[in-house]
C-alpha cells in the first residue's frame, strides 16, 4: 500500500459554523500547500427540530478520518470550540500508533484543540459549565427554542471578539456573520460516548483565544487534559 509522506488537515468545526465560517483560514492553509478538509456537522443542517447530534456528527467526522487513514494518510486534527467534544469522541483507534501496531498505514499524528475541550469519557460542555457553577447563565448566553435549538443572544461580533471586530473589513465582517445558523444545542450537554482519542500517544496541542467571548480563556484552560497524555503534549 502506497503511503503519503504529506500531512493532511481534518477541520472540525464549533457550534453554529459551517466550513464557510472558516474559509479564510482554511484558504491560507491550501495557499501554503496543505491539503485541508472540512466537513459540515449533520448537527447544523437547521432542520427543526433538531435531528442530528454529537454522535451524529462525531460518526460523519469519523467516517471521514478512517477514509483518509485508510488511504495512509498521516493526518492533524484542527479541532474548535464544540469540534473538541466532536473529534474526541470520533477518532479512538485512529492514531498512529494504534495502526501502527496493527502493521497499518496512515493515522492521526496530532490533536490540535483551539479553544476546545479535551474532556474524558462520560463528561460533557454542559458538565463544565456547572463545575464553573455559571449554568444559571446559560439561558443569557444563549437563546434556546423550545426544540432545544439555539443561538448567540450576544452581538455575533463578539465571536470574533470584540477587540477585534473593528480592526477587520467591515464586508469581511459581514460575510462571517452570514454564515452563522442554528445550532442544536442539546450537543452543549451529552457525554462523550468512546474512550477518548488523546489517551493514545498523539501529540496535543492547545491553542487558547483571549477575546472568546462563547468560551472565555479560563474555561479554555480547564479544558486541557493531562492523565496519560502529559509527555506527548507541545505548545510547538
Amino acid at each position: 500500500m502506497a503511503t503519503s509522506t504529506k500531512l493532511t488537515l481534518l477541520f472540525v468545526c464549533g457550534g453554529w459554523l459551517v466550513p464557510e465560517s472558516y474559509s479564510k483560514l482554511t484558504n491560507a492553509l491550501r495557499a501554503v500547500g496543505f491539503e485541508v478538509h472540512i466537513p459540515r456537522h449533520p448537527s447544523m443542517n437547521q432542520s427543526r427540530p433538531p435531528n442530528a447530534d454529537l454522535a451524529t456528527d462525531a460518526d460523519l467526522i469519523r467516517s471521514y478520518a478512517t477514509s483518509l487513514v485508510e488511504a495512509g494518510c498521516t493526518v492533524a486534527v484542527l479541532m474548535h470550540s464544540y469540534g473538541g467534544m466532536v473529534g474526541t469522541d470520533a477518532l479512538y483507534g485512529l492514531s498512529k500508533t494504534a495502526r501502527y501496531a496493527k502493521g497499518l498505514a496512515g493515522g492521526v499524528s496530532h490533536l490540535i484543540y483551539m479553544a476546545a475541550s479535551a474532556l474524558p469519557k462520560g463528561k460533557s460542555m454542559g458538565d463544565l459549565v456547572e463545575e464553573f457553577g455559571h449554568m444559571r447563565k446559560m439561558p443569557v448566553a444563549f437563546g434556546f427554542d423550545d426544540d432545544q435549538s439555539c443561538v448567540p443572544n450576544y452581538p455575533k461580533e463578539g465571536l470574533v471578539g470584540e477587540a477585534y471586530a473593528d480592526q477587520l473589513d467591515a464586508e469581511e465582517l459581514k460575510g462571517f456573520i452570514a454564515t452563522l445558523g442554528r445550532w442544536n444545542g442539546k450537543c452543549m450537554y451529552l457525554p462523550l460516548q468512546n474512550t477518548p482519542v488523546w489517551r493514545d500517544e498523539v501529540k496535543v496541542s492547545y491553542l487558547y483565544t483571549t477575546a472568546d467571548l462563547t468560551i472565555p480563556v479560563d474555561y479554555q484552560k480547564n479544558m486541557e487534559v493531562v492523565e496519560a497524555v502529559v509527555k506527548f503534549t507541545s505548545s510547538e
